[in-house]
């Protein structure tokens, strides 16, 4: 069972970079969706933990006079209108520079389906009672799949050497400390 969950990570990982998004906007149910049943301590606080994230107000620090300074030195006057910022600030905009989806709003910023894909296959109590399900259902995992995504040296504010791997090498991006910094499981679903 383990070799058939790693494969299906493998190839959604592959999809995911394939595609440069997380799956078809279409497919999009949007954070409250995921709210519904991803919140509170039993199941690991999943949206608590997403909502006091950076991730969350993705899209409200556009407006940020950094961001704006930042934006400025790209050519984009208003960072909170631009496709350039939003591709990676607005799941809505799903990797791309145009709107994708209307029902994920630009105010969730990055959130649940930037990472795990899109869960409109994936969504129901039933599938999410297996981990293998919703994987076959089209979830991410490990949604560490996703990040690069956007954390890249396309990024304004990328800085080459803003992690240390264990090795000692000096690094833009490592999935795995920053999934430490994002950690959110659900204690009650068993890989």
């Amino acid at each position: 069972m383990k070799v058939s969950v790693l494969a299906a990570c493998v190839v959604a990982g592959v999809m995911v970079a394939a595609n440069g998004q997380a799956g078809d906007a279409a497919e999009f149910v949007g954070v409250k969706s995921c709210k519904m049943c991803h919140k509170g301590e039993k199941k690991g606080d999943q949206f608590g933990k997403w909502e006091a994230s950076a991730h969350a107000k993705a899209y409200t620090m556009l407006a940020s006079p950094e961001a704006k300074a930042a934006g400025a030195k790209a050519g984009v006057d208003k960072p909170q209108e631009s496709g350039k910022c939003l591709k990676c600030h607005a799941t809505a905009y799903n990797g791309t520079e145009t709107r994708q989806s209307e029902t994920v709003t630009l105010e969730e910023g990055v959130s649940c389906e930037s990472c795990h894909g899109a869960g409109k296959g994936y969504k129901s109590a039933d599938t999410m009672k297996s981990h293998e399900a919703s994987i076959k259902g089209g979830m991410v995992y490990p949604a560490t799949k996703s990040c690069e995504i956007c954390h890249n040296d396309k990024s304004p504010s990328w800085k080459a050497d803003r992690y240390t791997t264990k090795d000692g090498k000096k690094v833009g991006f490592d999935p795995e400390q920053a999934a430490k910094k994002i950690e959110h499981l659900d204690p009650n679903i068993k890989k």
